[in-house]
């Protein structure tokens, strides 16, 4: 009796550390993607789009997702690009670039800003996103990532300024490509799943009709801003020093590795 009182323990043992090495095995081979993608180094050659524009900072949006995806919750940050654009009077000057592996707007507003689509999956848009800031010399401080945020229920908004992905494998991915969290990012939340819905379902599925008249006046508020944190980009354009919360990549694993209580990250996000 006691051997069989033991099975379902020793079962529920091996089912989550089978799902913990899943995770870690997928997160490392996206990383070796994320390498591989990038070995091949931007060059001035690639595009006289970067020498647009020496006078002032130039700044990057990414609304991060995934491609031909974009009426789903996971990639509403490529909607909210979508309408940043409009606003600006830019949304008929889409086009690819694949030295980017993305879509790109140039728009001299705010001494100049480049809005970017990543055509890749989300687990790798820092590989775009990293492409994008070589060519257009734009430091990590200067990035602000959109994206969607699932422990935010559908209606608010926020800026994170740097720190750790939360989960969010898209955010990861950039950091992981940049070598460092300082960018700041808008995150719209999509909610989580009700019942018994799974979150992966949930983020790739497009949002319902009665999400939809929620999220336009989430898609106007999101510009409003983006608008904002753009022009606190360029108040501190003279400011020598680091955006609060952000710091290198490589620094950080290395303090987390001696750091005796560091702080978990929340649930992961698909």
């Amino acid at each position: 009796m006691t051997r069989l009182n033991k099975l379902p323990t020793l079962r529920q043992f091996l089912s989550v550390f089978c799902k913990k090495l899943f995770v870690e095995m997928r997160r490392l081979l996206t990383r070796v993607i994320n390498r591989v993608l990038l070995s091949k180094v931007f060059t001035p050659a690639m595009g006289s789009e970067a020498e647009i524009n020496t006078q002032g900072r130039r700044k990057l949006v990414v609304g991060l997702g995934n491609p031909r995806m974009e009426g789903t919750r996971h990639s509403v940050g490529m909607a909210v690009l979508s309408a940043f654009a409009a606003r600006l009077g830019v949304a008929d000057r889409w086009r690819g670039d694949k030295h980017v592996s993305g879509e790109v707007i140039v728009s001299e507003v705010h001494t100049g800003v480049v809005l970017l689509r990543p055509r890749l999956l989300m687990n790798i848009n820092g590989v775009s996103v990293a492409k994008a800031a070589a060519k257009y010399q734009i430091k990590p401080e200067d990035i602000v990532l959109v994206h969607d945020e699932l422990d935010k229920p559908l209606g608010k908004i926020s800026i994170k300024r740097g720190g750790s992905a939360r989960g969010h494998n898209g955010v990861r991915s950039c950091i992981d490509c940049l070598q460092t969290d300082v960018m700041p990012r808008l995150r719209v939340g999509i909610g989580r799943p009700a019942g018994k819905t799974s979150v992966e379902r949930h983020v790739l599925g497009r949002f319902a009709s009665e999400e939809k008249k929620v999220l336009d006046s989430v898609l106007v508020q999101s510009v409003d801003l983006l608008l904002s944190e753009l022009f606190l980009l360029d108040s501190q354009k003279e400011s020598p020093s680091s955006p609060a919360g952000g710091r290198n990549a490589a620094s950080s694993r290395k303090e987390k590795k001696c750091s005796a209580s560091p702080a978990a990250d929340s649930a992961a996000q698909s």
